[in-house]
């Protein structure tokens, strides 16, 4: 009976080692977190071509916005943990907890490949009459609640931003939401806004097509894609506290999902990292490449979710604090 048992334990593990070993064997859903043409959109359309090559399958894309990303976050965590389904996404659940905005945060997830980090700034409507981070300071405090500021919802990049600003100076603004910084940055082009605290990768084409101006990096150094705009510590010093400092992009399976699964995604995309013409793009835009993946993927997670989680509570931006949540300060 245990031979008959054992023999047939053997068959089905032979039966199922060449069905994984074929994956992909339909095509793969990958769900973009943010809306059409934001930077995280653009790194995800960028970087996954070279990927399918060394897949050899298909990564079919689609925008699914809301929730600052919870929406695709949650529909992701719905799937099957089967590697069929990829979350490609921000750093915005990391926040999740603090903002009250869910439960989940990239701890449900194994990472494929942390790919990036994009440097912030602020950039304004070109007839704006600010030029730097000083005369944007001077003039919100001479006109208070008038200056409007994109925002892409509690715990999205330019919350986070704005909360980090407001920590060193006083910044009475409105908020107007949107759907990713493609949409908000189209607006800002359109006049709806005056000021957007973006990523660097986002503006940069506007920046160049004098459609929208830089007014300060917020990092402690000068970027090669602008060496004209000013770091903010160099006028502010204070802000060096928190820099450098940036949104990040990254794909994601659920937890649970097969090591050769994961193992055959994390090489794929990896790879695609060191393809001359998306290294071409990350450099042209500003990006700093990180192409991080398992254990080194997972502790530049809890560091940043550490950083920026305690940023937002002490500036009062928080819902919850992040001790609530075992988030310890750094």
């Amino acid at each position: 009976m245990k031979t008959k048992l054992l023999g047939a334990v053997t068959a089905l593990l032979m039966a199922a080692a060449p069905a994984m070993a074929e994956y992909p064997e339909k095509a793969i859903q990958g769900i973009i977190q943010w809306g059409a043409g934001g930077s995280t959109d653009v790194v995800m359309r960028s970087i996954t071509p070279h990927a399918e090559k060394i897949l050899g399958g298909s990564v079919v894309m689609q925008n699914m916005t809301g929730g600052v990303g919870a929406i695709a976050l949650k529909y992701v965590g719905a799937q099957a943990a089967d590697g069929y389904t990829l979350l490609m996404g921000a750093e915005n659940p990391q926040l999740y907890k603090v903002m009250g905005l869910g439960d989940s945060d990239y701890a449900d997830f194994t990472p494929i490949n942390l790919i990036a980090r994009g440097v912030p700034l602020l950039v304004a409507r070109p007839d704006a009459p600010y030029n730097t981070f000083a005369e944007l300071v001077a003039y919100i405090a001479a006109h208070p609640n008038e200056v409007k500021f994109g925002s892409t919802g509690p715990g999205g990049l330019p919350s986070v931003i704005t909360a980090m600003l407001s920590s060193e100076v006083a910044l009475p603004v409105i908020a107007v939401p949107y759907d990713g910084d493609g949409p908000a940055l189209t607006a800002l082009q359109g006049g709806a806004i005056d000021v957007m605290p973006a990523v660097l990768g986002a503006a940069i084409e506007g920046i160049r097509a004098g459609r929208m101006k830089p007014l300060v990096l917020i990092d402690t150094t000068a970027n090669p894609a602008l060496p004209d705009v000013a770091p903010i510590t160099e006028a502010y010093p204070a802000y060096a506290k928190y820099l450098p400092w940036g949104p990040f992009f990254g794909i994601f399976v659920k937890n649970g999902t097969p090591d050769a699964v994961v193992d055959k995604l994390q090489a794929a995309f990896g790879e695609a990292t060191h393809n001359p013409e998306f290294v071409a793009l990350i450099e042209g835009r500003g990006f700093s490449m990180l192409n991080l993946a398992g254990e080194d993927a997972r502790s530049f997670l809890t560091n940043w979710q550490k950083t920026t989680a305690w940023l937002v509570f002490d500036a009062g931006a928080a819902k919850f604090s992040p001790a609530d949540f075992g988030i310890a300060r750094p």
